[in-house]
């Protein structure tokens, strides 16, 4: 089993950028696929950038966020990592990563069912 924390979340003004930080630990070696998703009140939790770990290093992210946002990871330091910028007010959830084990790269995408181990959250706001 993965544990995951979450960091970096706060208040921001439109336009503005935050860095999402996830410390990983625990037992890695039956995950190949980390995520981020971001779930705002009233809504579905819905997946913004994924990160294949395998050879291939596929990339996905959500439309949504596409160019603004930036999914890393970091082995030495055992951390995932979120780069969001031009934030605007629809960027407004409370954000969480997510690790899991998937049999093809084009299986780690959105799909919460596919993560297995989650973290608590970390609230992201962003102000007109």
């Amino acid at each position: 089993q993965v544990q995951l924390a979450e960091s970096g979340g706060g208040s921001v003004q439109t336009g503005g950028s935050l860095r999402l930080s996830c410390a990983i630990s625990g037992s890695t070696s039956w995950t190949n696929c980390m995520g981020w998703f971001r779930q705002a009140p009233g809504k579905e939790r819905e997946g913004v950038a994924a990160f294949y770990t395998g050879s291939s290093r596929d990339l996905y992210y959500a439309d949504s966020v596409k160019g603004r946002f930036t999914i890393s990871q970091d082995n030495v330091k055992n951390m995932l990592y979120l780069e969001m910028s031009s934030l605007t007010p629809e960027d407004t959830a409370k954000y969480y990563c997510a690790a899991g084990l998937v049999y093809t790269p084009d299986n780690c995408r959105a799909t919460p069912s596919r993560y297995s181990d989650w973290g608590q959250g970390t609230q992201v706001t962003v102000s007109s």
